[in-house]
């Protein structure tokens, strides 16, 4: 195993230093326990928006703290889920007396650790609401999760909730919307190769030379089907299927599109794969209006995408639009 890491004990820790380091202009890292927030936490008479889950798929969610997207980010150990704790205390930190908001990516451990978190930061007096993000179409049930798990489209709602709480919206607001773009966003990854967790130094999975798994998930989950590589424009169709299937999406539809790396592919091959995305959705009548390429959800070094479909209304782009200043994502501020 190669990597760029001194102890596998100390990774997550010394990256919350470098994070720091780089953007300490935007957040600030808060220790033992350990959480990331918005440097000018908290902003009194606004909706907190608290997300968060295990390590290894950056720049989610902690390089998402920031003006017009989230408020607190809790990250755990690599592939695991934080603690109740730091999610107390992270939601304590970004409490402006309008409540917050917890977005919680299905995985069992997430849902049941912010769960307990949201009851024991409300037995202290705060309102707290959460939503549970489940946007991949891949497999109903796996390792981790009852239901479908949440992956990649939880970028979008970070995003458009997170300007609506920028704006002024109540909690409850921003909790309709938060369900709403979950409602309407689906997701589903590719994996060329596993990924190496730190402390196992082995690869997560076996995954032969010449073959790839379609829908896995964000932590090396076994997904539909293995199958012999395929150029990829034939990947593409196959994981675009089952997107537009599931909606349904229509043509007249208005969309954002989000074609994700896992860590390891490069921007070359994620543009080839966005070139076919709308080759397709031209073909059904669907437009194209906002579109997100790069790494954003991540798999450690996976070499991989997944692929992002939100269905729009007015407000969704209104608010997508809204400024937005992260590590990770920032334009018009």
């Amino acid at each position: 195993m190669k990597k760029l890491i001194n102890d596998p004990k100390n990774v997550v820790a010394e990256s919350l230093d470098g994070l720091e380091l780089a953007h300490g202009d935007i957040l600030r890292v808060h220790r033992d326990p350990d959480f990331i927030v918005r440097a000018d936490a908290p902003v009194q008479g606004k909706v907190g928006i608290v997300s968060g889950g295990g390590s290894g798929h950056e720049p989610l969610h902690g390089g998402f703290v920031g003006y017009g997207m989230l408020s607190a980010a809790v990250p755990g150990a690599v592939f695991t889920s934080p603690t109740p704790d730091p999610i107390v205390e992270a939601t304590k930190a970004v409490d402006g007396g309008a409540g917050v908001l917890h977005i919680v990516k299905n995985y069992t451990g997430d849902v049941l650790n912010f769960e307990t978190a949201a009851e024991l930061a409300e037995a202290e007096g705060i309102t707290v609401k959460s939503v549970i993000i489940d946007d991949d179409v891949a497999v109903q049930d796996s390792t981790y999760t009852a239901g479908r798990r949440g992956v990649a489209g939880t970028v979008f709602v970070e995003k458009i909730v997170g300007a609506a709480a920028e704006q002024g919206a109540d909690l409850d607001a921003v909790v309709e919307l938060a369900q709403r773009v979950n409602a309407n966003v689906r997701t589903m990854g590719v994996a060329l190769t596993a990924c190496i967790v730190p402390h196992a130094g082995v690869p997560s999975f076996d995954l032969p030379e010449d073959e790839i798994e379609i829908g896995i998930g964000l932590h090396g989950e076994p997904g539909r089907e293995r199958i012999k590589l395929e150029p990829v424009d034939a990947i593409v169709d196959r994981m675009l299927d089952p997107i537009l299937s599931d909606l349904p999406f229509a043509s007249g539809d208005r969309v954002a599109v989000l074609v994700n790396g896992m860590g390891g592919t490069p921007l070359i091959e994620l543009y080839i794969a966005l070139r076919r995305v709308g080759q397709v959705l031209e073909e059904k009548g669907i437009t194209v209006l906002r579109t997100l390429v790069g790494n954003f959800t991540t798999s450690l070094e996976m070499q991989g995408m997944s692929i992002s479909v939100l269905r729009l209304d007015d407000e969704m782009i209104e608010l997508y639009d809204a400024p937005v200043q992260t590590a990770a994502l920032r334009w018009g501020r």
